[in-house]
């Protein structure tokens, strides 16, 4: 004879709460106290319970899946950023009774065609935006529409983006913030000569880092034409940055350098061994191979991210939130390691 499922009634009676109490816990956790919560979870995983997902979308009309573009797999260092990202997403979707779909799509254009597609095929009932970008599209359809969504990355360019999505919620990590933290740290330890190693100019994200260098040193008392000099824009990668550091050597001789990645920084670090010079260096993004290394880097909050991108998309979708700000900038740290040390 197969054991008897376990259900909602089982469940109640071993947490020793009503059935309403666990209904709540599953569809709405924030009405629930924390200990009745920890209290009902524990049942759920003892009895090893697992709610009928078709049932609970024709109760609750939502289909409790969150959407959100897979990007194609970059470096494999600088990749790593948005994979934790994404692990934290699922977790936290996962605590608030959701499951993240993942989907591909070459380009923007392709993305707004998938949200037409799982709409009425998977009904999702909202998606997560990641590398936001100016002449951004997608946040306008989704507006237009009238799809709950947020975004990883602020809107750089709301014009371009449309009206429709000036106030969409959004997360992001204050680059800007970050880089000056870098230079702070730099010059704490004695540094004056920091130079820069950035990405081309129409970067956003990397734009707002190397206005966190440029705002540091201009405070610091440096003169423009020495920044331009301090200041290499390169494509990412460790090649590029290993050379771009060593003509950065040659031309002021910097005794430090901040990277707007880790990348860039491995790159430096490259350069620094092989010549024998003391290059004290920051990177970005601080990926599981910056500890490997012994590389300061400067840490983005991802799994906080990953938490107020989920509480800004259930506010939409339970109609909460009351005056929580809909925009959140999160402020990175520097984790100081072997690649720090004075002139």
């Amino acid at each position: 004879m197969e054991p008897t499922r376990p259900t909602l009634e089982s469940v109640a009676r071993r947490a020793g709460v009503s059935r309403q109490t666990v209904s709540n816990v599953l569809n709405s956790p924030d009405i629930v106290k924390a200990e009745t919560t920890d209290r009902v979870r524990a049942a759920i995983a003892e009895l090893g319970y697992r709610p009928s997902a078709a049932a609970r979308q024709l109760r609750t009309g939502r289909s409790r899946v969150l959407g959100l573009r897979l990007e194609p797999v970059r470096d494999g260092i600088n990749g790593a950023v948005l994979d934790r990202f994404l692990h934290a997403l699922t977790e936290s979707a996962e605590t608030r009774g959701y499951r993240v779909m993942l989907f591909t799509a070459p380009d923007d254009a392709r993305e707004i065609d998938r949200y037409r597609e799982l709409l009425d095929t998977a009904d999702l009932d909202a998606f997560v935006l990641t590398s936001t970008h100016r002449a951004d599209t997608r946040a306008a359809w989704l507006a237009e529409h009238d799809v709950p969504f947020v975004s990883f990355g602020r809107p750089w360019d709301r014009a371009d983006a449309g009206a429709a999505a000036d106030d969409h919620p959004w997360v992001d990590v204050d680059g800007a913030a970050g880089t000056r933290a870098a230079v702070a740290h730099l010059r704490d330890l004695g540094h004056e000569r920091i130079a820069y190693l950035g990405w081309p100019d129409g970067s956003d994200v990397g734009g707002d880092r190397a206005a966190g260098w440029t705002a540091a040193m201009v405070d610091a008392g440096h003169d423009g034409a020495l920044l331009r000099r301090l200041h290499a824009r390169v494509t990412d990668g460790v090649g590029s940055g290993a050379a771009a550091t060593a003509d950065l050597l040659d031309d002021v001789a910097p005794t430090a350098v901040v990277c707007a990645s880790d990348s860039l920084a491995l790159g430096a670090m490259t350069t620094a061994r092989a010549r024998g010079t003391g290059l004290a260096i920051v990177g970005f993004d601080d990926t599981p191979v910056a500890a490997a290394v012994g590389l300061t880097s400067v840490a983005q909050p991802l799994t906080e991210a990953a938490h107020r991108a989920v509480d800004l998309l259930l506010d939409q979708l339970d109609g909460t939130g009351g005056t929580r700000s809909r925009r959140v900038l999160l402020a990175p740290h520097l984790v100081a390691r072997d690649t720090s040390h004075h002139p």
